[in-house]
This record gives structure tokens, C-alpha cells and sequence, in this order.
């Protein structure tokens, strides 16, 4: 059986199409339908940002918040409270916000709106008056203590003080007749130990249903299309496996530095940062074997089960860079350093680049070794699924012919493309590669994709999980991690110098060849 790269080829050449490139269904503008919520769409909901005032919040809850209001996609008797330590009022928190959003002329009536429905309130993560303050409020304006009423709780906070606001929310603040959800932002922990630390802090005032562990990277489009993509295409089932693929690469690239998060890289680094959740969580998308159905448990007992086939990462696959700055750029961003960043400690060992290869010891993967790349202060700004074939055998073509690619783009550039040999149009016999491309932007005009906030908050309206950690699936994420981060940490392991705007270190390369990805 040919590979299915080559049957889709063939089919995309056979209509006629060079260059060549995959067109969409009549299109179907992506939406959320009011519809879809749980049957408690009419009880007053509650939505409460605990460090309001904080920069996640300015910059995509909020924004996510405003987004969702605009189009109808919340319970009509939605009300907003944020609660900080600031002493500000709800036009300052608007004032903060609005950099961050784009309102037309037509949309300010409706903005105004929005901001009526926000109350603030400032305060401490642990103190009884301030919680109990909070729960009057919400109390107050869905029609009683005791009142029917729904609460989303949501921990734009640091790891720190989990534990004493959630305390203080199961205290104070749980909905007396309906329910209430728990939104925690990452990081969750540390390492394997503090994780664990903070989940069972977690399960002892909450269901597991009840919490929601937010992974932004898991309400992109494209991660979501993942899914789909695998089990909803039968070409694809044949070749998905050890037989056909010869490596699989995530790439994360940022060209852009720490930019004033100096403290939280020298305590994290980019292991902590993207490979061990955001990066971890599209691998397992990729990789696990199908799901008994497409329900959220059925989902995650399946990436569950792929990452406890995974081994553990050891120092022979790990390749670790920071980025110093680049005296030959035009860019004096590009000039400045990781240890020239204010806010790095003086002498931090924390790597702003990270290359590890990850093996699944299972029937389908074995031996296909999984190379997640993570970096700032690189050339390009992208990240991407690449899936390299095995190269043809039994060539009939004089060593011609590439490798076939499936690459998947992720985030600001949602895209599918597709790399294949093809004959040279005209009397030539040679061939060469060609590239089918699916740009979501190209073939859905007028699309406007929500942001990964929007997806992932709507969600918690509906009671859907699937796109949430959960807390079998975050330990086993940090099983993988943890030995290889206490030994770089115990050893002061020293990472190696990159330039900014440069691809990264040398010997990452020279590791990816290693392990078979061309």
C-alpha cells in the first residue's frame, strides 16, 4: 500500500492542481452555539478572577472574558469580579485592559456593558473578611445566600498561594444550589513532588470535576484539530506507526528574549516553561492510541496511557542552550543577552533552549524517537508538528527522492502541509519535492478563530474537560521530567551559549541527526 502522502498526491494532481494546494469543504464558520451549555444556562453565573490586577489577566482573560460577552457565547446573567491585592477600582482594571482589546465604534455600547457587569475588590489570598466579602457579593447579586447560582473560581495566581486561596474558596465561597469550578493556572508545581503536593491539596477540597488545570496550548485550533485529523482519516491509520515514521519533531521557537521574566527563568528555565506541559500535551495528541470514544475521560485515559509508555528523559538526549547577545544584529534586541536581562540573576545557569528526545516504549512506536525543541531568542517565531517518513525502498529513482513530510503548524499559523516527490512538469523524467499546503487563513476567508483562552473558558462554562489536565495525566507528565531536571539542577549543569536570532547550538542538530530526523 502506498504511503497516504502519496495517495493524497495523487488525488490533489489528478484535479489539475499545480502548484498544488488542498481546498476546503463549502466553508462552515467555527461558532459556539448558547445552546450547547449545560442545562443550567438560565441560573445566574459567577465568573471570579483571583489576581485580577496581574498581567494574565489584563492580557488574555479579560480579552477572553470581553470576547465571549460580545458574541453571545456566556449565560445571559453572567456577572464578572475581580479580586487583587491592588487597591484600584473596575475603571482602573477596564484602563489596564485596554490595550489589549479592539474595540469598533459600533462595539463600544456593548464594551460598556460588558465593564457594568464587573465588580472588584481588593484584598489578600488568605484572609477570612476577604473571602467572605466575595461570597456576599456573588450572593448578593444572584438573589440570596441561598439562592440558586453558579461560580467559576479562576487562579490567575501564582503557585504560591494555591493552596490559601483555595482554602479559602472551598471555605466561603462554594455555590450553595449549583456548581462550582476551580480554574488553576500553571505552573502546577515544581517537580513530581510539588505537584503532587498541590493536586492532593487540590482533591482534598474538590471533585476532580470540579477543577481545571489550564493548558493554553491545548485550546488552539490545531491541537484541537489533532484529534481529527489522526481518527477521522483512514489514510492516515496504516502509516502511523514505527513501520512508516522514521522521527517526529515538536519544534517551539520564539524570536523574541525573556523580556523582564528573569526570575521565573532562573527558577524554571524552558523545560518548565513549554516542554514538560504545552509540548508534552501535543505529543501525546500525536502519538496515543485511539480513544474507545471522543468523551474527555475516554480521551485522557488514552494520553495517559502513552505517557506512562514513555521514558523517562536521560542526559545522553538533552541538549541545553542560552541564548547570549548577538554584537552583529540590527536589532539591538537581538543585542542584548540573557545575562544582561536586569531581572536574571547574576551567574543563572537557566536555559532558555532545550533540545530532549523522548521514547515510547509501546508496539507502535518503538524505536521512533520523539525530539521536542523549545527556544527563545531564536530566528523564527513558529511552532510545528514535523512527521518525517521513512525514506522509499527499493528506489527506482537514483537516490532522488526525500523524505515524505507531514508538518502541522500550531498557534499564529494554523496550517497542514503536506511534502512529496513529484515528476518536473514538462519533458524532464527527474523529480523533486513539492509541498501541498492547507493555510487555515487562506482557505477560510473571513474566519476569525477565538483565542486559546476563549475556547478553553467557554469550556469551563459547558463542563468540558477534554481540554484540561488532569491529575493522573499531570503526574505522569512530570514522571518523564523530573529525574532529568533534579540531575541538571544537582550538577549545575552549564547550558550552552547561542546567539540571539541564531537557530540554537550546533550539537542540537548533530542530535537530531542522530536520532534519525533529516
Amino acid at each position: 500500500m502506498a504511503p497516504w502522502s502519496t495517495l493524497l498526491g495523487v488525488c490533489c494532481l489528478a484535479l489539475g492542481t499545480y502548484p498544488l494546494s488542498c481546498t476546503a469543504r463549502p466553508q462552515q464558520k467555527v461558532h459556539f452555539n448558547a445552546s450547547q451549555l449545560h442545562a443550567d444556562v438560565d441560573a445566574p453565573h459567577a465568573f471570579v478572577i483571583l489576581g485580577a490586577s496581574g498581567d494574565l489577566s489584563k492580557r488574555e482573560i479579560y480579552p477572553a472574558l470581553w470576547s465571549l460577552y460580545r458574541d453571545n457565547k456566556l449565560p445571559s446573567n453572567t456577572r464578572f469580579y475581580g479580586h487583587a491585592r491592588k487597591n484600584i477600582d473596575v475603571a482602573k482594571l477596564r484602563e489596564n485592559v485596554d490595550p489589549y482589546v479592539k474595540i469598533s465604534d459600533d462595539e463600544l455600547k456593548r464594551y460598556d456593558e460588558f465593564w457594568s457587569l464587573n465588580k472588584y475588590t481588593a484584598g489578600t489570598d488568605n484572609e477570612d473578611a476577604d473571602y467572605d466579602k466575595i461570597n456576599e457579593m456573588i450572593g448578593k447579586d444572584q438573589g440570596g445566600p441561598d439562592a440558586r447560582g453558579n461560580r467559576i473560581f479562576y487562579l490567575a495566581l501564582p503557585p504560591s498561594v494555591f493552596q490559601n486561596a483555595t482554602t479559602q474558596i472551598k471555605r466561603a465561597c462554594m455555590a450553595k444550589k449549583g456548581w462550582t469550578r476551580i480554574g488553576v493556572e500553571k505552573p502546577f508545581g515544581h517537580d513530581l513532588a510539588s505537584s503532587e503536593e498541590l493536586s492532593h491539596h487540590l482533591s482534598s477540597l474538590f471533585t476532580e470535576d470540579q477543577i481545571y488545570r489550564m493548558d493554553h496550548f491545548l485550546g488552539y485550533d490545531m491541537v484541537q484539530n489533532l484529534l481529527r485529523i489522526r481518527f477521522a482519516n483512514r489514510m492516515f491509520d496504516p502509516s502511523w506507526n514505527k513501520h512508516s515514521i522514521a522521527s517526529v519533531k515538536i519544534n517551539f521557537c520564539e524570536n523574541m528574549g525573556i523580556e523582564g521574566r528573569g526570575v521565573f527563568f532562573d527558577e524554571n528555565g524552558i523545560i518548565r516553561d513549554v516542554m514538560q506541559n504545552h509540548l508534552l500535551q501535543i505529543m501525546s495528541l500525536i502519538a496515543m492510541e485511539k480513544p474507545v470514544s471522543a468523551s474527555s475521560d475516554d480521551v485522557r485515559d488514552a494520553k495517559v496511557e502513552l505517557l506512562k509508555s514513555t521514558k523517562a528523559v536521560v542526559m545522553d538526549d538533552v541538549v541545553l542552550g542560552q541564548y547570549v547577545g548577538n554584537p552583529d544584529s540590527d536589532d539591538p534586541r537581538e543585542r542584548i543577552g540573557f545575562q544582561d536581562d536586569p531581572t536574571v540573576p547574576p551567574g543563572s545557569n537557566a536555559s532558555t533552549f532545550a533540545l530532549t528526545v523522548l521514547r515510547i516504549q509501546n508496539q507502535r512506536w518503538e524505536g521512533v524517537p520523539f525530539i521536542i525543541r523549545a527556544g527563545k531568542g531564536l530566528d523564527v517565531n513558529k511552532t510545528e508538528v514535523i512527521i518525517q517518513y521513512k525514506g522509499i525502498e527499493n528506489d527506482i529513482f537514483n537516490g532522488q527522492s526525500n523524505r515524505n513530510e507531514l508538518i502541522i503548524r500550531i498557534g499564529t499559523t494554523e496550517a497542514l502541509q503536506v511534502k512529496l516527490m513529484s515528476k518536473i512538469p514538462g519533458f524532464s523524467s527527474n523529480i523533486e519535492e513539492i509541498t501541498m499546503d492547507f493555510d487555515y487563513i487562506n482557505e477560510y476567508k473571513d474566519l476569525k478563530l477565538p483565542s486559546a483562552y476563549e475556547v478553553l473558558l467557554l469550556d469551563m462554562f459547558h463542563g468540558n474537560q477534554m481540554n484540561f489536565v488532569r491529575e493522573d495525566e499531570l503526574k505522569e507528565a512530570w514522571k518523564i521530567f523530573t529525574p532529568i531536571l533534579h540531575e541538571i539542577e544537582g550538577k549545575q549543569i552549564k547550558p550552552i551559549d547561542y546567539k540571539f536570532g541564531s537557530k540554537g547550538p550546533q550539537e542540537a542538530d548533530e542530535l537530531e541527526v542522530k536520532n534519525n530526523f533529516l
